[in-house]
């Protein structure tokens, strides 16, 4: 082949480049030579990620439930790749954080759009059976979720909101011990921590901590407020932080509010009983009234929010 001035000039910059490094290009080019070609399910490690699934009963649906469960983690950690790209943009500018919103909701659309594939697709007699064995493990536990939480607001935004105007001036730590899905976790008969919260708390806390500290000035919110300040045009991403708020707040808990009623619905009394938590309390979000972006939403939409979405869902379900 030719050596074309196209293929000299490359070969230029690669020499410029390791010596720049005080590396020998010949010696880069020889395990050229010798290195085999790429494939598809080495680069992204097929063959270990279809290893990833253990089921701990006979129960072939539970499967569907473990997979379903990853490829939710997936997508969070693709929204904490979007969350942290926003947060440490050196010259942030409304184009560029409206763009990365707009990836965090097309992610989110997936979970919540596909959420119905899992739920339809387990048999009820199985999943009941093989979610005992699964005891305290819960997708309350989810951490990265929580750290999209911590990544999308002014962390005040998050705490109970029984305690919220009273802790609004609060440290950040005394603050967390009031964050509202503690108190979501909490058994019915005793109002103790549950094993779930317990075991949740012992691996999180400190990253959590950490992580609402690093974003207390590079959260979504106080981004927003800043460009604002620079008198940069917000509209869109404005926009997008409604719909974020709508997915993340409404339409996701939801989804597991719909789950749940299928496979759960008992009387609090019975769920008292056997020690569980009421997630007829803490899924619906018009009982949480968690909100990223109050200062995005009216006072009639804040004072209804989430309502009209719990009603639909409850006349889907029953009719």
């Amino acid at each position: 082949m030719e050596l074309t001035p196209e293929i000299k000039d490359k070969l230029d910059k690669l020499q410029e480049k390791y010596a720049a490094m005080g590396q020998d290009m010949a010696a880069y080019l020889d395990g050229l030579l010798y290195a085999d070609f790429l494939t598809y399910w080495d680069y992204i490690h097929l063959d270990t990620l279809l290893s990833l699934q253990s089921p701990k009963t006979p129960f072939p649906d539970e499967e569907i439930f473990i997979m379903y469960h990853q490829i939710t983690e997936l997508y969070f950690k693709l929204s904490l790749h979007e969350c942290k790209q926003i947060a440490i943009h050196p010259a942030l500018t409304a184009q560029f954080f409206t763009d990365r919103v707009k990836r965090i909701n097309a992610y989110f659309n997936a979970l919540v759009s596909s959420f119905e594939v899992m739920v339809n697709g387990m048999e009820k007699e199985q999943f009941l059976k093989f979610r005992m064995s699964l005891l305290p493990a819960s997708g309350f536990q989810s951490g990265q979720y929580r750290m999209i939480e911590i990544c999308a607001t002014d962390f005040c935004r998050l705490v109970d909101k029984s305690r919220r105007e009273e802790l609004s001036g609060a440290t950040l730590e005394e603050q967390f011990e009031h964050i509202y899905w503690k108190f979501g976790a909490t058994e019915l008969s005793s109002g103790k921590q549950t094993l779930t919260l317990k075991q949740f708390i012992a691996k999180y806390a400190d990253q959590f901590l950490q992580l609402i500290k690093e974003r207390e000035h590079t959260n979504f919110s106080a981004l927003y407020h800043r460009l604002l300040g620079e008198g940069q045009d917000v509209s869109l991403l404005a926009e997008e932080l409604r719909k974020l708020d709508l997915f993340v707040n409404v339409e996701w808990p939801l989804s597991h509010y719909k789950s749940a009623v299928r496979y759960l619905e008992r009387d609090p009394v019975d769920i008292a009983a056997t020690g569980g938590t009421n997630w007829q309390k803490y899924l619906p979000p018009r009982f949480q009234k968690r909100i990223f972006y109050p200062f995005l939403w009216t006072e009639t939409q804040l004072q209804e929010w989430g309502k009209s979405w719990v009603l639909s869902v409850l006349k889907t379900l029953h009719t």
